[in-house]
């Protein structure tokens, strides 16, 4: 089906020379002057290449016919991550580049979103957000109240992000899966 280029957005599997794309990351750049561009950098679902494309806004684009699925995270071995579809039981294998920078994010039974092109997974889309702990940031600082200032802290999956200076060791937070950053404290 046909798209203009303005609506292709991150996860989208467009089609061009026969071959099927991810797109990793869509932008739309509007200049003082000149034609207004969608700068757009894909995946080749084929062998993994990254290439990086401009399109007008108006141009047309080949979007793949795409099925969206929701399976359980069951586990990751060497082969790649394991999936279960929710209603047929069916277990499905996805490659680590399919998965790329949201492996961290995988928590034992989360419900993520899998892109099926003829039976073949080539995107993911993960949850918001994610509840972690962390395990190791520097003690809580009494008196230190500025609402600015945020601590490094590592949390259980090993991804580096920034805390309010009253997060202290073993504490659960909630955190985007799209680029680690604090959001609030656990509610559980």
């Amino acid at each position: 089906m046909k798209v203009i280029a303005s609506s292709i957005r991150k996860g989208n599997v467009i089609e061009q020379d026969g071959k099927l794309y991810v797109v990793l990351f869509a932008e739309n750049i509007h200049p003082g002057k000149g034609t207004p561009v969608s700068q757009v950098e894909m995946r080749r679902i084929s062998d993994g290449v990254k290439i990086s494309e401009r399109f007008k806004t108006t141009d047309q684009v080949e979007r793949a016919t795409i099925e969206d699925r929701n399976f359980n995270y069951l586990y990751e071995d060497a082969d790649g991550y394991h999936f279960m579809n929710n209603e047929t039981y069916d277990q499905i294998q996805v490659s680590k580049d399919i998965i790329g920078s949201s492996a961290p994010y995988l928590q034992e039974n989360m419900t993520v979103k899998l892109s099926m092109h003829d039976m073949n997974p080539v995107a993911i889309q993960m949850p918001v957000r994610a509840t972690l702990e962390v395990v190791e940031t520097e003690p809580v600082t009494k008196g230190q109240t500025a609402s600015s200032s945020y601590k490094p802290a590592i949390l259980s999956n090993g991804v580096r992000t920034n805390v309010p200076p009253h997060i202290g060791v073993g504490t659960r937070i909630v955190v985007t899966t799209e680029d680690g950053a604090y959001v609030e404290r656990a509610k559980d």
